[in-house]
């Protein structure tokens, strides 16, 4: 199991916390098919995609592209040594923080920060690569969706649920709690832009749809 590092934060009973969505909230565009991509183009899919053809099959009638993605997911990472993903994770990273941040909501952001609010990242995302991203952001932690790993290499599978939806309202308290922060002490701003974060910006006291373009002024 990866364990993502994060920063130690001096909090009281004012705290603000800024929780951010990942994928076209902090980013021009999804980040997770791409670094699937990334991945996949080091092995071969058609074979092991075609052995889960029925679970395929189902995703593409449906449309329902997160079960499809948790086949390719399923298949790029099985059997992968953790040390290679980091690797390839690492580098998507730094692409991420040099070339598809939003202007808009990162300017955001970097209000939160100067207000010495405790930002984290809130993310169905992998935490390898949004790791890299929130260093170079000066974000103070991540949660997000975990790979599996047996004995250094992953074994196809989640560890945990996918961080989305009502997972990220547990992680995000669960992160909190770890700080020794309650949820009716802290100020929570959220930002999403789509159906998978309707509850985290539901349990905040100002959630901020990104579907437009935010000012790139204070709050």
């Amino acid at each position: 199991m990866t364990t993502t590092t994060t920063t130690t934060t001096t909090t009281t009973a004012s705290t603000t916390v800024a929780a951010f969505d990942f994928d076209e909230t902090l980013t021009t565009r999804d980040t997770v098919v791409p670094f699937l991509r990334l991945l996949a183009s080091r092995r071969r899919l058609g074979t092991g995609i075609a052995m889960r053809s029925v679970r395929t099959f189902q995703a593409l009638a449906r449309r329902d592209r997160h079960l499809l993605r948790s086949v390719v997911t399923e298949v790029v990472f099985t059997g992968r040594p953790i040390d290679e993903v980091e690797r390839l994770a690492a580098d998507h990273g730094r692409r991420i923080a040099e070339a598809l941040l939003r202007a808009d909501t990162v300017d955001r952001l970097g209000w939160h920060l100067s207000q010495g609010h405790l930002v984290v990242i809130v993310s169905a995302s992998y935490e390898q690569y949004l790791g890299v991203v929130a260093t170079h952001l000066g974000i103070d932690g991540v949660v997000a969706t975990r790979l599996d790993v047996v004995d250094g290499r992953c074994t196809g599978r989640l560890d945990g649920p996918n961080c989305r939806g009502p997972e990220k309202v547990r992680r995000l308290e669960a992160w909190l709690s770890e700080r020794g922060l309650q949820r009716e002490a802290i100020t929570l701003w959220a930002y999403g832009d789509s159906v998978g974060d309707r509850e985290l910006l539901a349990w905040a006291d100002h959630p901020v749809w990104v579907t437009e373009p935010l000012a790139s002024v204070s709050p």
